[in-house]
């Protein structure tokens, strides 16, 4: 899963909230047993996101991702249906 939210919103739990309903109706409506998101390292707001949405940390990617013009490490966060 993935999200991006402008600057101007940031701060206003909108990103929380909306969380909230696609972890609710992923794991109610689709029957879905885990979700996962990447963060890169240098987002630790985002990060925050997902542990306020209780997905837990799972690793560290070592310039797992490319993104403008260079490898940067990027975060594996997670959440399963049945809470570890």
């Amino acid at each position: 899963m993935g999200y991006w939210l402008a600057e101007p919103y940031w701060g206003k739990g909108i990103a929380t909230a909306a969380l909230a309903v696609i972890v609710d109706f992923g794991f109610r409506e689709l029957d879905l047993v885990r979700l996962q998101a990447l963060v890169f390292a240098r987002n630790p707001a985002s990060a925050h996101v997902l542990e306020k949405g209780g997905f837990k940390l799972e690793g560290r990617m070592v310039k797992g991702v490319f993104k403008d013009g260079e490898n940067i490490d990027a975060f594996l966060y997670a959440r399963v249906r049945d809470g570890r």
